[in-house]
């Protein structure tokens, strides 16, 4: 720190400050650095081969769903998957929810959230490195970047020549490839909102509705940009779970971690070190890591916001060391506690810097001493509660699902008149009656009054004279209204206001539902 001083101004002392303007316009950089490209060579292993099924599961599963059929009978849909917001329903196989039952619909959510929970807190960022849409579509993407313009040093050596006629077909080709994507992908989002055969051929044809073509235009402009331009950038600074994850994590949470208390002190000539007498680690410092990651990071600095989990570091550092004749893991799944524990081993507690002898046996094997994993540490009671809570919603939906009625009953008290005095003294009420049948049938429904013995009703629309119970026709898969009138004796009435229950049931089966209503009359009888 430099030290103020004093010097004399104009006949005056005045004290002089030794401050740097850190914020200087000479000094100041730019508020957002350029990015910097990255071009991640292609990884071979066990976790690339895994990305692969997952991608293919994943895209096959989003692009396909739509066109699965699954026959409802004549009176529905006979799409698998359909989300029919014209008639407010959803559709998926055997399942249709209803809008009041939407609670399914946020049952899922909140096992959603406490899946991601749990998958966090036992493997760290999965969810992110193998099945986060924005990593299955980059790595799309990427497939098609190297298919066009090759590997890694290729696409490097392309980014830096003049342009081309070569270069400039490359270019044109790949973009074209990935907006062709983005188009797939913006249909297929459209497609679990409509039939998809019609909607697909309305779509060409330009008979589709307006909304239909801007939101595959938007899907399509959000696809290609954060696939195939932002890529990383949108792990980095748009999704806000890496902020997050830190408070899924334990000492126990399996993360990708780079051991350096086997692999420092790294070299590059193992043989010259070994010759001198030098202590040398695993790691031979060939930034294999480094050139499969694709978010651009080194694994070997530790824990990164940037690092999804994807395990491709693991895959290249595996082959290094089949190569160079050293057992595998230098970069591998491991706890917190599990290196903490390996790396108090290599340095004495802390005490000398890493040492490769305080964690072999003479002959080059790894001592008894040192921690390797143990599958047990993911069945922890932290892990063990996310799960009982994801079970215990998922058997609660299952459940509530299963034993559901598929027929309700709603009545609605006419407002005005409350109640209407008839010219015999009998006391008459309006009510509104919905019955919703719940499945792709027609079905024939009595509806009958429990309660006001001495009452009556009339159906309207039913020519038939009033009684205690009708059948009527009700359509499939919707509410049926009904306008209802009950009458009652004016000298049978005992109270102002009398609970009267309507019952809805199926001729077909013991399906039924009970709505209690209120009778209203003048007043109780002397």
């Amino acid at each position: 720190m430099l030290a103020d001083q004093k010097q004399v101004a104009n006949g005056g002392e005045v004290e002089r400050h030794e401050a740097e303007a850190v914020m200087s316009a000479k000094l100041r950089g730019p508020l957002y650095e350029a990015r910097k490209k990255i071009f991640p060579k292609r990884a071979e292993g066990q976790f690339r081969r895994f990305k692969w099924i997952v991608m293919a599961i994943t895209l096959g599963i989003y692009y396909l769903t739509p066109w699965l059929r699954w026959d409802r009978g004549a009176y529905a849909p006979d799409q698998a998957v359909l989300i029919d917001l014209a008639h407010r329903r959803f559709y998926f196989f055997f399942i249709e929810i209803w809008p009041q039952e939407f609670f399914y619909v946020a049952g899922l959510l909140v096992m959603a959230g406490f899946g991601l929970f749990l998958i966090t807190s036992a493997v760290g960022r999965a969810w992110c490195g193998y099945t986060c849409p924005q990593t299955v579509w980059v790595d799309l993407f990427l497939v098609v970047e190297r298919f066009i313009e090759g590997d890694r040093n290729a696409r490097i050596k392309l980014e830096s020549a003049p342009w081309s006629l070569s270069k400039i077909w490359k270019r044109v080709s790949k973009h074209a490839i990935w907006v062709l994507i983005g188009v797939l992908t913006g249909g297929a989002w459209i497609f679990y909102f409509a039939d998809a055969p019609s909607l697909a051929m309305d779509f060409v044809a330009g008979r589709a509705e307006p909304v239909a073509y801007m939101t595959v235009a938007v899907l399509t402009a959000t696809t290609y940009v954060f696939g195939g331009l932002m890529r990383e950038q949108v792990c980095i600074y748009m999704c806000p779970w890496p902020r997050i994850q830190a408070a899924m994590l334990d000492e126990k949470s399996l993360v990708v971690t780079y051991n350096d208390w086997r692999g420092e002190p790294r070299t590059r000539h193992a043989k010259k070190a070994a010759a001198a007498g030098e202590p040398i680690g695993d790691c031979v410092d060939c930034n294999a890591c480094v050139a499969v990651c694709p978010m651009g990071i080194d694994i070997r600095d530790g824990q990164q916001l940037e690092c999804i989990t994807c395990a491709l570091c693991i895959d290249a550092c595996d082959g290094v060391m089949d190569k160079v004749g050293k057992p595998r893991g230098l970069i591998a799944y491991a706890t917190l506690e599990e290196y903490q524990s390996n790396m108090a081993l290599a340095t004495n507690d802390g005490l000398t810097v890493i040492e490769p002898a305080r964690v072999r046996n003479p002959d080059g094997s790894f001592s008894d001493k040192v921690r390797h994993f143990d599958w047990r540490v993911i069945f922890r009671p932290r892990t063990l509660l996310y799960m009982f809570v994801w079970s215990a919603v998922g058997v609660g939906l299952v459940v509530t699902l299963l034993g559901r009625d598929r027929l309700e009953l709603n009545v609605l008290h006419d407002r005005n008149p409350q109640y209407v005095l008839e010219s015999d003294g009998s006391i008459r009420n309006g009510y509104t009656i919905r019955i919703l049948n719940m499945i792709a049938q027609p079905r024939d429904i009595i509806v009958s009054l429990d309660g006001l013995p001495d009452a009556v009703m009339k159906i309207n629309g039913i020519n038939e004279a009033p009684g205690r119970s009708f059948t009527v026709s009700v359509e499939p898969d919707e509410a049926t209204t009904l306008k209802v009138f009950v009458t009652m004796p004016g000298d049978k009435i005992a109270s102002d206001a009398e609970n009267v229950q309507f019952i809805a049931k199926d001729t077909a089966s013991t399906e039924q539902d009970t709505y209690t209503a209120v009778f209203n009359a003048p007043g109780a009888k002397k």
